[in-house]
């Protein structure tokens, strides 16, 4: 498969995941009580209101290029916790959301793979159509398991360090947060220099994609791209 095939493949998985995460922080404000989300427009399915140009666009196709670990992210939703009915608990509830609405997809990607293969036994003709969305698919797995370990991985401004900041005694916790100025930095850091460290924190992904792909693994067509 050569970059142009995988970024095509990849490409429409990735934005619908990283959308779907962003519209999940959004709604869920919205039940808490934020209404910042809905009044700006942001709480909506179109792409282009998730799109951030390096986010979105270069650093996936950065990644694909040089054959790393393809994510990215969508413009954050702008919420203001400050109207959710429960501060914290509305917090927690915003900053998880985005990440269980990855895992749903990803689980949700297991039964349409193996329905995928079932279906293109019993219809030959489309077993190149259909092993095109079967990849797509386990494309789909695959990335929404990547976007929900990344996702929580405690370095602000992502998710997981809206929880772990309630784990942290208050004055800790207050230091901690003051490092959101510089998260985009800090994540870059450990991005280029942590490798272990995010190979570590990544290998419940990894595991939990093994145990998938030894579910669909009999189901899989032929890869329509050696044809």
């Amino acid at each position: 498969m050569n970059f142009a095939q995988q970024l095509a493949l990849v490409g429409p998985v990735l934005l619908f995941s990283m959308v779907a995460h962003e519209y999940a922080h959004g709604y869920a404000a919205y039940r808490q009580g934020d209404m910042t989300a809905y009044q700006l427009g942001r709480l909506t399915w179109n792409p282009l209101k998730h799109i951030d140009p390096f986010m979105t666009v270069l650093l996936p196709v950065f990644l694909a290029f040089v054959g790393g670990p393809i994510f990215g992210g969508a413009k954050p939703v702008p919420v203001n916790p400050r109207n959710y009915r429960h501060y914290k608990r509305g917090d927690i509830i915003v900053s998880l959301a985005g990440v269980a609405t990855n895992v749903v997809i990803a689980v949700l990607c297991l039964p349409l793979i193996v329905l995928i293969g079932l279906l293109a036994a019993r219809v030959p003709e489309l077993v190149r159509p259909l092993g095109v969305l079967q990849l797509m698919l386990v494309q789909g797995i695959i990335l929404n398991l990547t976007l929900a370990a990344f996702n929580l991985m405690p370095i602000p401004p992502l998710d997981g360090s809206h929880v772990f900041k309630y784990l942290l005694p208050p004055a800790w916790s207050l230091r901690y947060q003051q490092l959101g100025g510089i998260g985009l930095l800090l994540l870059f850091a450990v991005l280029s220099f942590g490798r272990p460290l995010v190979t570590l924190w990544m290998s419940p992904a990894v595991a939990l994609f093994r145990v998938a792909q030894g579910v669909f693994a009999p189901y899989l067509l032929p890869n329509p791209f050696d044809a």
